[in-house]
């Protein structure tokens, strides 16, 4: 019986693993994620994605997701992922791959780039989980988007509603709705 259930456990693992790579995580996800080993998470990143896997740290500021257009991305995801935790009831990492795919989809929809990556992604909600990174409302117009934690909320105002001057306001490439967002625009 414990056998039986250490094989389903460990092909519910391999998938997991193959749908990562398919999305372009770093090994270091797959580590993190699966109880496989190194080598043969290896193998199998060079099976499904044909070369070898990418060297290098991993991600690892919250900076980066206080920049402009990365952190409308970076809401979008988020809110996609929160509301997933809410209905469903899946895995972590399950609930990371379905909101990925979910945010690439929604990106595609408007013909835009996508931003955020499936690694930066799954470093995002580490980030929230561990309480360095957090969602609070636009005080215009309502959509939640990431900040720091030490934020003020009650002032707070998105990037969408108040973009950069260097966001070129005249001009509108696509347009991202989050929740309660209905006008604002990006490029």
């Amino acid at each position: 019986m414990s056998r039986t259930k250490s094989i389903l456990t460990e092909a519910h693992q391999i998938d997991t693993a193959v749908e990562l790579i398919k999305l372009g995580a770093r090994l270091q996800v797959l580590e993190s994620e699966t109880d496989l080993s190194y080598e043969r998470l290896l193998r199998l990143y060079k099976e499904v994605a044909g070369k070898s896997p990418s060297k290098g740290q991993l991600p690892f500021s919250t900076d980066w997701f206080m920049t402009w257009q990365p952190n409308i991305h970076a809401s979008l995801f988020l809110n996609i992922h929160e509301y997933l935790n809410k209905v469903a009831a899946l895995d972590e990492i399950d609930s990371v791959i379905k909101a990925y795919k979910l945010y690439l989809e929604q990106i595609g929809a408007q013909d835009l780039e996508a931003q955020l990556s499936v690694t930066r992604a799954w470093r995002l909600v580490k980030f929230v989980d561990n309480g360095m990174l957090t969602m609070t409302a636009c005080s215009k117009c309502g959509g939640h988007f990431v900040t720091h934690p030490h934020e003020i909320a009650r002032h707070y105002v998105c990037g969408l509603c108040s973009p950069p001057a260097r966001a070129g306001k005249g001009r509108c490439v696509g347009a991202i709705r989050l929740p309660a967002v209905q006008e604002c625009r990006i490029e």
